[in-house]
């Protein structure tokens, strides 16, 4: 008996131990988030927009072609290339899913494919006037998104596992947004 209940307070004390070297979940917290400065984007959109109409009970789906554009930071500066789309839901309360993707062009001839996700959404009148093309205060609706990257380049290769957030807005034919790195 008394062997047991040696063992089992030694057994105690290790689990003890190993809970402290590995963090008590209760205690323990995970790192908080830092934001790195990556680059701006400047992408251009052009007509036609194709609205498909609903094709799903989410919403309406629409393609918005991406034309071109430019992308400055520290470690990232190129072109946007005319070959990719917003392929972008509208629910029926006016929340537009955005999910594009478009190749961009470093400065330096690397090929980077970036796919971005994300949500606009603002009181209908704001909406109604992005929509419009006019001119609209980015603090009067909410415009964020994800970024993810691929690419076989080996100078961008730290980008295929990088994951990138952004504030957006809306200008007339273009969408310009601040992108930073999660750290």
């Amino acid at each position: 008996m008394r062997s047991l209940l040696l063992v089992t307070l030694l057994m105690l004390t290790g689990l003890a131990r190993a809970a402290t070297a590995d963090g008590d979940p209760a205690t323990a917290t995970p790192p908080p988030l830092q934001l790195e400065p990556l680059a701006r984007f400047e992408v251009s959109l052009d007509a036609p927009v194709w609205e498909l109409g609903q094709t799903s009970d989410l919403g309406k789906r629409r393609i918005i072609p991406i034309t071109g554009g430019r992308f400055d930071g520290q470690r990232l500066h190129g072109r946007i290339l005319n070959n990719g789309a917003d392929w972008q839901v509208v629910t029926a309360d006016g929340l537009a899913i955005i999910d594009t993707r478009y190749l961009l062009q470093t400065d330096d001839g690397a090929l980077i494919y970036l796919q971005t996700k994300g949500y606009r959404y603002g009181p209908p009148e704001v909406m109604r006037e992005l929509a419009a093309g006019k001119p609209v205060d980015p603090r009067r609706y909410f415009f964020r998104v994800t970024l993810t990257f691929e690419t076989a380049a080996p100078a961008y290769a730290w980008l295929n596992r990088a994951i990138g957030v952004g504030s957006a807005m809306r200008l007339g034919k273009a969408v310009v947004y601040d992108a930073y790195l999660l750290q």
